[in-house]
């Protein structure tokens, strides 16, 4: 039968666990080395099991001993925090806190403030649940939560309200949706032909779904779930531009301007909130305080800003904006230069055409030209070269035969003259000899 096993028993057995030895274990607890194994051998007696291995020099812990050091430091630690417990009661401290977070609210803050939580206040238990819209009301209303933190609109009657910081909501779409080649306001007519992803209540009552320009809608209840459908290129939609910076900033998402919103239409104001009938303690006060200066401070995680962060933040927004807008125009000079090139390959193309069928024409009438004279028409050809040929034959007779006819009259006028020249001649003798003759006669 188990005796009673008091608490010193048990800080002695895990201080000789862990200085090695009983005589460590002594100098480390200020008493002397035979109370310390007194204690030990109490202990192991009363609960009827070897808790050290004594046969070598140092006593170890046999297996058994192992699992009974564990449970005793887990008693310890329980009897310390009840301890701690009671003595925050005694000043007011609360035993747990419960918070309840919209889903807008940034992560990093919620982090930074449980992080600090657990430093500040180790002993008291905390409880964080995230909801959308008006469930987060609902827990506070109920009392399952003491705190919540919620946007202005989900706020229902009877709630304390403290105003925290703003959160800028931005329309984005994946680079590749058709949405994001389009530079300015877009039209609500436009924005209608693609789907809307839209964070929307869980039940059916409750905050009906805000800034909805679209028939078509894809509803969720996270923010995480959006935000990844919206990188798939599936549809358009509002983030926390805290949770679409870094997407932004790597081009895997696009800031687009709904022509029906103005510039800080949905500028988002969250509030902490808690019943008008709680009284907060030491460790909700805490919150309270911390949640506004990590909202605002200057050391806060990024996530909610203070006005002037707000406009840094649009700042930074507006440049990405204006760098994805460059990135779209010089996408359309790419685009319209290279419609230019292959219009003026096309035009060269014609011209080149045009060209070759001008060479193709000319030559084609060069070669029916040849043609005609030395194949397409060689009876015609033959016909006039025989015409030519006839009729320099006639020009060729015709010259013959004249120059035959003034040769011939240029004989016989030569001929006729010379005759005559001779006649003179011949009658002057025979007039002479008739004139001889007629002497002798006489």
């Amino acid at each position: 039968m188990i005796g009673e096993v008091t608490l010193d028993q048990l800080r002695v057995l895990t201080a000789v666990a862990e200085a090695g030895s009983f005589s460590a274990a002594a100098k480390r607890l200020r008493r002397v080395q035979s109370a310390v194994s007194q204690a030990i051998a109490n202990l192991e007696r009363q609960l009827d099991v070897a808790v050290f291995d004594r046969s070598t020099r140092v006593p170890t812990l046999t297996e058994p001993g192992k699992a009974i050091l564990a449970a005793a430091r887990r008693v310890a630690g329980e009897v310390d925090a009840l301890r701690g417990l009671a003595a925050g009661i005694g000043r007011g401290l609360e035993p747990s806190v419960s918070l309840c977070v919209d889903a807008l609210f940034p992560l990093a803050v919620l982090v930074a403030l449980c992080r600090e939580f657990a430093a500040t206040f180790p002993t008291v238990a905390l409880r964080v649940d995230t909801e959308t819209m008006s469930a987060v009301s609902a827990r506070v209303l109920a009392g399952a939560a003491t705190l919540g933190v919620a946007a202005p609109i989900a706020v229902a009657p009877g709630l304390e309200r403290r105003p925290l910081a703003p959160i800028r909501m931005i329309a984005v779409v994946a680079a590749e949706h058709p949405l994001a080649q389009i530079e300015g306001p877009i039209d609500s007519a436009r924005l209608g032909e693609h789907v809307q992803v839209v964070l929307s209540e869980r039940g059916a009552t409750g905050v009906p779904d805000q800034a909805v320009l679209s028939p078509r809608t894809w509803r969720v209840a996270d923010l995480h779930t959006k935000q990844a459908l919206l990188r798939a290129g599936l549809g358009w939609g509002n983030l926390p531009a805290a949770l679409a910076e870094d997407d932004l900033a790597a081009g895997r998402l696009v800031a687009i301007r709904p022509a029906a919103w103005a510039e800080d239409e949905h500028t988002l104001h969250l509030s902490a909130i808690h019943r008008a009938d709680t009284i907060l303690g030491p460790a909700h006060r805490w919150i309270v305080e911390r949640l506004t200066t990590l909202c605002a401070g200057p050391s806060e995680p990024p996530g909610m800003r203070s006005e002037a962060d707000e406009a840094s933040m649009r700042a930074r927004v507006s440049r990405v904006e204006e760098a994805g807008a460059r990135r779209r125009r010089a996408a359309g000079g790419a685009e319209a230069a290279g419609e230019s090139w292959r219009a003026g390959r096309a035009s060269s193309g014609v011209n080149r055409s045009r060209a070759t069928g001008r060479a193709e024409a000319a030559r084609e009438g060069e070669n029916e030209a040849r043609g005609e004279v030395a194949g397409k028409r060689p009876n015609e050809a033959r016909a006039e070269a025989a015409g030519k040929s006839s009729s320099k034959s006639r020009a060729e007779a015709a010259g013959k035969g004249s120059n035959k006819s003034r040769a011939q009259a240029a004989g016989k006028s030569s001929r006729v003259s010379t005759g005559a020249r001779g006649g003179s001649r011949g009658a002057g003798p025979s007039r002479g000899g008739r004139a001889r003759s007629g002497k002798s006669e006489k």
